[in-house]
């Protein structure tokens, strides 16, 4: 991140008892991303991040690769404090709060699940901004996209253990509000870039362990498909 606004920049959860530090927000590498104007339109930016996630599950009674081809109208939603049917394929989620320099933004997602033979791949259909009266005014100003494809293979050494894996990518490109366009680009482009690298990071990891769980209790006879997840980070 460049040297700029740091002190202001945090995440936090909808628990205010774990926020998050202006510490947890820097990653040792993060993705290049270029700011770019014209003399006929506002300057505008574009991050791109990417997290690849993988975990060893042990499968149980019932194997991974059939819980992993469960029709989406199966699927748990997981953390119902963030995550929302809308309908057997569509779920909205809830993003953790951040402030991406003085102001408050709130990432509401729109993604559709493709069921595939060993995962599926979950894509953004939209996304709106919640936060700060010149964060939401920022919605018709950007354009955002989201691929996270969810898979498991066997490991050829051990039959029963599987590798599942979440391999995510997000690109977002912004028309740069006027409010911090005096702020040097570099300050602009690595704040935006790191960002979307400290939700992956975030995410992920919490995803794939309530995944885990979620396997767990189906194979082991549970059909409930209640909610695993609290909210908290």
């Amino acid at each position: 991140m460049a040297t700029v606004g740091l002190s202001s920049i945090s995440f936090r959860s909808r628990n205010p008892r774990n926020p998050l530090t202006s510490k947890q927000l820097f990653p040792t590498e993060y993705p290049k991303c270029t700011l770019r104007a014209s003399a006929d339109s506002a300057p505008k930016a574009k991050f791109i991040a990417r997290r690849r996630e993988s975990v060893s599950v042990r499968q149980l009674g019932r194997p991974l690769v059939e819980y992993m081809s469960l029709p989406a109208s199966q699927y748990s939603v997981l953390d119902a404090e963030r995550i929302e049917r809308v309908d057997d394929n569509t779920f909205r989620c809830y993003v953790y709060r951040f402030k991406f320099f003085a102001f408050e933004v709130c990432p509401v997602l729109l993604v559709r699940v493709e069921e595939q033979p060993t995962g599926c791949c979950i894509k953004l259909l939209s996304c709106k901004l919640e936060g700060s009266p010149i964060v939401v005014a920022q919605n018709e100003k950007f354009d955002a996209s989201m691929v996270n494809q969810i898979s498991c293979s066997s490991n050829s050494s051990n039959s029963t253990m599987q590798r599942l894996t979440s391999d995510a990518v997000i690109e977002v490109s912004i028309e740069v509000p006027f409010a911090i366009r005096a702020i040097p680009a570099e300050a602009i482009e690595s704040t935006g870039a790191q960002i979307l690298q400290q939700i992956l990071g975030l995410m992920l990891p919490r995803f794939m362990a309530q995944l885990v769980k979620d396997y767990q209790a189906w194979a082991s006879g549970d059909t409930s498909r209640q909610p695993l997840g609290t909210g908290e980070i």
